[in-house]
């Protein structure tokens, strides 16, 4: 297996459109001193599904949330399909999350005065968007919550509201899911169970996943892998199994 750097982000794939995700020179720095991301650049194509690993405190979640609006940059452009949130007021930044990003999270944030069904089409009644009722039986289908609807999510498992989770993410269509160590709550075969799901969708509905996590074994579910640590994207691994990456992360820590 070879270890590459991150690729310089460009402006357009191969295909003349924009790409998902596009990062170039983000640095955020907190008090005007520590530096929890230092110039950091990468390109994650449409329908396809990257994993972001790194030890704690070495930048990934501030990666993320750069990435995704919820934060922004101290310098450098952040674009989602072509549109850079750096030029963008709070407001707007706001309409672009409800309706461009979806986010999984690894305690659910479902509200549990809602029932499942009341949660999926939140998103989408929060930015006054109208539902298309056959892609979201489709998805509640394709995630196998089809006969949980009128649930409330304390009487779901942790691994029922994960799928309801991510049905939640992708109610609006997004261009890009975010996904925070979504497996973290979850035991080894329902973690396992989630991470088949978003690869399934990415593989079968082409949905552009961009997953967060510290572990190997749930990055190795991803095209590939950018390692972070101090900050910096300090390799970028297509394809890699559970055992590299645990040997890339150990050599973080090694130093």
């Amino acid at each position: 297996m070879s270890t590459l750097t991150a690729p310089r982000a460009a402006a357009l794939t191969e295909t003349g459109r924009p790409p998902a995700l596009l990062l170039r020179d983000v640095t955020k720095t907190y008090d005007g001193a520590h530096t929890a991301l230092d110039r950091v650049s990468l390109e994650v194509r449409r329908g396809s599904f990257l994993a972001v690993m790194g030890p704690s405190g070495s930048g990934k979640s501030t990666l993320l949330h750069c990435a995704a609006g919820l934060d922004t940059p101290t310098s450098g452009e952040v674009r989602i399909g072509g549109t850079e949130i750096g030029k963008l007021s709070e407001n707007q930044r706001t309409r672009l999350r409800r309706s461009r990003i979806g986010f999984v999270f690894q305690s659910y944030n479902l509200l549990p005065s809602l029932t499942v069904e009341e949660n999926l089409t939140l998103p989408l009644r929060l930015a006054g968007a109208p539902a298309d009722q056959r892609w979201l039986r489709d998805l509640v289908e394709r995630v196998g919550i089809a006969d949980l609807l009128h649930r409330r999510p304390g009487e779901l498992s942790g691994g029922q509201q994960q799928r309801a989770a991510i049905a939640r993410s992708l109610a609006a269509r997004p261009e890009v899911v975010f996904a925070d160590e979504p497996t973290g709550a979850l035991d080894l075969d329902t973690a396992a169970e989630v991470l088949d799901l978003l690869r399934e969708l990415v593989d079968d509905s082409g949905q552009t996943v961009v997953m967060v996590t510290h572990d190997p074994a749930a990055a190795a579910r991803a095209h590939a892998t950018a390692v972070v640590a101090n900050g910096r994207i300090e390799h970028y691994v297509p394809g890699a199994s559970a055992p590299q990456l645990a040997a890339i992360f150990a050599g973080l820590r090694r130093r």
